[in-house]
């Protein structure tokens, strides 16, 4: 293959489903089927982990697996699921000492937005508004009472790691609380909890905004309302998605959405964030999903294209 092919490298046992906008995308751009490897060949600590990375020189990578030798100047990587991120950190190192063209390979920044209480200690270093949030691990009931207490008694608790909603609970009383409590402990979960942001429509709908932000540009807003307000408000949660301008924003949101991608060192991110409260960032996602609407146009093709004129 010439060293203008690109290497798509995933994980395929996520179902997430953006691994085949990212190979439309490739075709599109290239006129050419990217190269599609499994991410989970390169992953620490599996038998599955047979892959083999190896600099060959001038910005160029050899990569084995699946019985097949590819060797590029330009690696994709996308749909790494929360959970197995830190295994694919020695793939990220080996690719970014190779000098290849990737988007994928700061595993501190990945760290950072993944990990949920790093971020709230990066956003409080760097003035990131965000709601006042505090980290629990397996506290004593007196402690996630004070902690409860202190954030106003009306709160989100999510887990350090989680994906999708999963295991997000609205916490208002001190039995849900204790509910809460026992579900991360039954987990073997750190997690926090943030005060309410308020983030209400007049009919008393949750909502909030997605902005996708590549290389300190916005290039995706969405915005999801959520007719239960006790529920994450995100589509798998049951939310209505809103594909929207960037210009139909409110004012300084997608500018706070810059700044918290800028603020974690990832060169693409989904930022979900609210206007209210003074416009406050929930979290950043390191691989956002691209929904029903133009996700290949507005997301996957200019990610793509990023390596290809890096």
């Amino acid at each position: 293959m010439s060293r203008r092919d690109l290497v798509l490298l995933t994980d395929h046992s996520s179902t997430e489903g953006t691994r085949e906008a990212m190979a439309v995308a490739a075709r599109r751009l290239t006129g050419r089927e990217p190269v599609q490897l499994d991410a989970r060949h390169f992953m620490t600590g599996s038998a599955a982990c047979t892959g083999r990375i190896e600099a060959v020189g001038d910005g160029t990578v050899r990569l084995e697996a699946e019985g097949r030798v590819v060797t590029t100047d330009a690696v994709v990587v996308y749909e790494i699921p929360p959970h197995r991120r830190p295994a694919f950190a020695h793939c990220q190192r080996l690719l970014r000492a190779s000098g290849v063209r990737s988007l994928g390979t700061d595993v501190e920044a990945w760290r950072t937005a993944t990990e949920k209480d790093r971020t709230v200690e990066r956003f409080t270093r760097d003035g990131v508004p965000h709601m006042p949030t505090i980290t629990l691990s397996r506290p004593t009931p007196e402690a996630a009472a004070e902690a409860f207490a202190r954030l106003g008694g009306d709160v989100w608790a999510r887990p350090c790691v989680g994906m999708g909603g999963n295991d997000v609970f609205h916490v208002t009383d001190h039995a849900q609380l204790a509910a809460a409590a026992r579900h991360y402990a039954d987990l073997g979960q750190d997690w926090l909890i943030a005060r309410d942001a308020r983030n209400f429509t007049a009919d008393g709908r949750r909502h909030q905004y997605r902005v996708v932000v590549l290389d300190g540009r916005a290039v995706r807003a969405v915005e999801h309302v959520q007719p239960d307000p006790d529920a994450p408000c995100n589509e798998c949660q049951g939310a209505s998605s809103t594909t929207l301008e960037i210009d139909e924003l409110p004012p300084g949101i997608a500018e706070l959405a810059i700044l918290a991608t800028k603020s974690l060192g990832l060169p693409l991110a989904g930022v979900d964030l609210a206007a209210e409260s003074g416009g406050v960032v929930f979290e950043v996602n390191v691989h956002p999903a691209f929904g029903r609407t133009r996700g290949v146009d507005q997301i996957a093709a200019p990610y793509v294209a990023a390596h290809l004129h890096s």
